[in-house]
């Protein structure tokens, strides 16, 4: 080979070489691009916070990370997401916890169980402790990776017909989320449990498929629950929730840097969710009022301790489904004394649960 042969050889090597590398740069520029799927409208506190993370994420990476967020189920439904995250078709949720027992994690559905929480400050000791991260840890198996829980806020009964005592709920098709304790709860109130997609529910109040629901002020209004319920009891029962989570092979093959900014928009985005969940609550429900469409009815004390005396015994109920170590090391924690309405508390390590029996 001639030296103008060597040299043209070269310098094609050096052009493929030049290319190969023009070419890597702007791969390695690319975004990485997270789809971040949920169900509720996107100016719900969820919503909210699903952008908030969305903006961080990209703010805090420097644009490594792209966040699509997906709001309204317009990318998966509630019984879809969950498989489509396993699948790695989605990277990111945030289901409500009541999604994580047909999941094959029964423990979540500690979070359904009524009067549980007396105030945010309880329920935090729990999310926001070692009880939510050793709980975060059991989706692991599932391969799923959970980063936080984010507040909704307390639930709520609506129907069409007053709500003062349990008595009035006797009969009615009221609208749950899956999940066996809330299937007890609302048999407790000698109601009908109807399971249903959070989407499907105006259209079924509508229709008069079921006769109302329990949801926290601000998914009632941003669904426009109001438009088809009548009657709204302020019985702030239970608690609706969320755990954000990864699909655990996608997250954990993120680079360690990328990963670590990703969690500090994570920490930041959980506060911000957890402090506009209540305002937008309390806003929602000033809102709702002023509609003239839905009586909103506050419980008399005697009232609110009537509900908590209905709904006691599914405490005892559940305790061999969720476990009573847990709910017991949960009384211990926030010293809620919504096991028993009646005044019981757990103290000293044993809970006095006896006098619901």
């Amino acid at each position: 080979m001639n030296s103008l042969s060597i040299l043209r050889v070269f310098l094609n090597g050096l052009a493929a070489w030049a290319l190969s590398a023009a070419l890597g740069s702007a791969i390695a520029q690319q975004p990485i691009v997270i789809k971040f799927s949920h169900v509720v409208a996107h100016d719900t506190p969820k919503g909210l916070a699903a952008e908030f993370f969305a903006k961080r994420a990209g703010e805090l990476t420097k644009g490594k990370v792209k966040v699509e967020v997906y709001a309204n189920s317009t990318l998966y439904k509630d019984k879809e997401e969950m498989e489509a995250l396993q699948l790695g078709a989605v990277q990111m949720l945030v289901p409500s916890l009541a999604k994580f027992s047909p999941f094959g994690v029964k423990e979540f559905e500690l979070f359904d169980l009524p009067y549980l929480f007396d105030n945010y400050a309880a329920l935090h000791k729990v999310t926001q402790g070692s009880i939510g991260q050793s709980l975060l840890e059991k989706l692991e198996p599932k391969g799923v990776v959970g980063l936080a829980f984010w507040d909704n806020g307390f639930k709520s009964f609506s129907a069409n017909t007053p709500i003062k005592t349990p008595a009035d709920l006797k009969g009615k098709k009221l609208r749950i989320q899956s999940s066996k304790v809330l299937e007890e709860q609302i048999q407790a109130l000698s109601a009908q449990p109807q399971v249903m997609a959070f989407s499907e529910v105006y259209q079924a109040l509508q229709s008069g498929g079921v006769d109302g629901t329990e949801n926290p002020i601000s998914n009632l209004y941003m669904q426009k629950i109001y438009e088809v319920q009548k009657h709204l009891a302020l019985t702030e029962h239970g608690y609706l929730g969320y755990a954000v989570i990864a699909n655990k092979k996608f997250w954990e093959g993120l680079p360690a840097d990328v990963r670590g900014q990703l969690e500090v928009a994570m920490k930041e985005s959980t506060t911000y969710a957890n402090k506009i969940a209540k305002e937008k609550n309390d806003k929602d429900l000033e809102a709702i009022k002023k509609t003239g469409k839905t009586q909103v009815y506050v419980l008399t004390s005697e009232e609110r301790l009537a509900f908590k005396k209905a709904l006691a015994p599914v405490h005892v109920k559940m305790e061999s489904r969720i476990g009573k170590d847990l709910l017991e090391r949960v009384y211990r924690e926030t010293g809620s004394s919504a096991q028993c309405a009646a005044g019981c508390y757990c103290r000293g390590g044993t809970c006095a649960i006896t006098c619901c029996r």
